[in-house]
């Protein structure tokens, strides 16, 4: 029997939404669909087999986004988690353990590239898992941010900080995957920062 595609959840409360990115995804992966929080938890309790990546709206009525997110992490549920969602992201971004965040309206070509990175972040260890979520973060909050809310942010320094020391950590590392996997390089390629970027407003 050969082995079967990933397994993705869509969590999405507008139905037609959901099941418009149910379709985008259809064709590569396995896809099950949640239209609320509850209904996502559910669905994880339930699950046969296990979820390898997870969209996840953050705004819904009753149980919300960022709840649901907060119990699979409790939960040790081992799978990567996108929002895709409507609210801009702000600094609260940082005390949640999503690995990416895509903010609506997202066409098909993304959602797809979407969860083609998250899958292979899943194939890393702990702490580059870490360092890929940050890097991520990082990225959105210097598209939405100006340099000196940045500067001013204690923990935005704190995630700077941990950047550098996970990239440190993982320099001899790095070395051997690129060498053996040109793929890793492309999952920074979309969100690293390093560059100076000129945010002056």
């Amino acid at each position: 029997m050969s082995e079967q595609p990933p397994l993705v959840l869509v969590v999405e409360d507008e139905p037609d939404l959901a099941d418009l990115y149910a379709a985008w995804l259809g064709d590569e992966y396995r896809v099950r669909t949640a239209y609320g929080g509850q209904e996502a938890l559910d669905e994880l309790d339930e699950a046969d087999d296990e979820v390898d990546a997870i969209l996840l709206d953050r705004r819904m009525p009753g149980l919300s986004g960022d709840e649901v997110l907060a119990a699979v992490r409790e939960r040790g549920i081992d799978c990567r988690v996108a929002m895709v969602t409507a609210v801009e992201p702000d600094f609260d971004i940082l005390k949640m353990g999503f690995d990416d965040y895509l903010v609506k309206p997202v066409t098909s070509d993304t959602l797809r590239e979407t969860v083609e990175g998250l899958l292979r972040r899943g194939e890393y260890d702990t702490e580059m898992q870490e360092l890929f979520s940050l890097t991520s973060k990082k990225a959105m909050l210097e598209t939405e941010k100006s340099a000196t809310e940045l500067a001013d942010n204690e923990e935005y320094q704190r995630l700077t900080d941990r950047i550098e020391e996970l990239r440190s950590e993982a320099d001899q590392s790095l070395e051997a995957v690129t060498e053996d996997d040109d793929d890793f390089e492309k999952l920074f390629q979309e969100f690293d920062t390093d560059a100076d970027v000129d945010t002056d407003e």
